[in-house]
């Protein structure tokens, strides 16, 4: 599930650290009071990462409730930015970089512009 996002339109991270012992109320109140976003939005995945890099947990909310997804790496940790204590939204590309346990922010990787930037 957490390894494709297949189905999903947008995705969230909290950047920084985030207390894993946390359930679905703990989670979705930080979305709302923290954040100041709609944890209820079907489609959109907020994503946690604790102080071990290795696991993460995923807030989802599927129209009649919450799917709360939990991933331990056996090998490996995740590339977590942790110079943020807010939420960012993330591309599905660098979605697929975090699952790969690569970091979001590629210093070489081509960035896509808007035509105001273009010019």
């Amino acid at each position: 599930m957490l390894n494709d996002a297949l189905g999903l339109e947008r995705i969230y991270i909290a950047c920084g650290y985030s207390d894993l012992r946390r359930g679905i109320d703990g989670f979705a109140g930080m979305i709302q009071q923290q954040f100041k976003l709609d944890p209820f939005k079907p489609g959109t995945l907020f994503l946690f990462c604790g102080r071990k890099t290795d696991r993460i947990k995923g807030l989802l909310w599927e129209g009649d409730g919450f799917l709360l997804l939990y991933k331990r790496l056996e090998a490996g940790k995740f590339q977590w930015p942790r110079n943020e204590e807010e939420v960012k939204s993330i591309t599905m590309q660098q979605y697929k970089w975090l699952m790969e346990g690569i970091s979001i922010e590629q210093k070489k990787a081509i960035k896509i512009l808007t035509p105001k930037q273009a010019l």
